[in-house]
């Protein structure tokens, strides 16, 4: 059978007679006993395409849109905890948990924004929780 390009499959004119008088042409390699665990060559086992740190950092670069969504909701946390801490202040039960929370939701990573406004409003909302952090804190230390 020949295959001529993409119509399909036609039948070839038949096997052509060796050429020359005494050359070797195509011959079937004779089948030798069967080879035993011993003859089988080594393999290398195949490896993994990316590693885990790659596909790590490819869904940690994301879209745009989904970049911005991950800022406003740290900035979100961050505001929620600002309001915890000023209702913890007003009933007089602000613990050190309260303080650990604030610092992990400033510490948590801000992924950026291409618009400046929101650049500026997440500065905004950072800065006045580094503010209070260090508020509460020097006032950990004198009591």
């Amino acid at each position: 059978m020949k295959v001529t390009g993409t119509g399909g499959v036609s039948q070839a004119s038949g096997a052509r007679p060796a050429r020359g008088g005494g050359g070797e042409g195509f011959r079937v390699a004779a089948p030798q006993g069967a080879s035993g665990p011993s003859q089988v060559s080594s393999v290398a086992g195949a490896g993994p395409v990316m590693g885990v740190e790659a596909l790590i950092a490819l869904q940690e670069v994301g879209s745009p849109l989904e970049r911005r969504r991950r800022s406003v909701a740290r900035a979100g946390r961050i505001l929620d905890v600002l309001e915890g801490l000023k209702v913890a202040l007003l009933g007089g039960d602000l613990g050190p948990g309260d303080l650990d929370r604030l610092r992990r939701a400033v510490r948590e990573e801000r992924a950026a924004t291409e618009d400046p406004r929101l650049e500026g409003l997440l500065d905004e909302i950072e800065s006045r929780a580094m503010v209070e952090l260090a508020k509460l804190e020097m006032a950990g230390r004198a009591a």
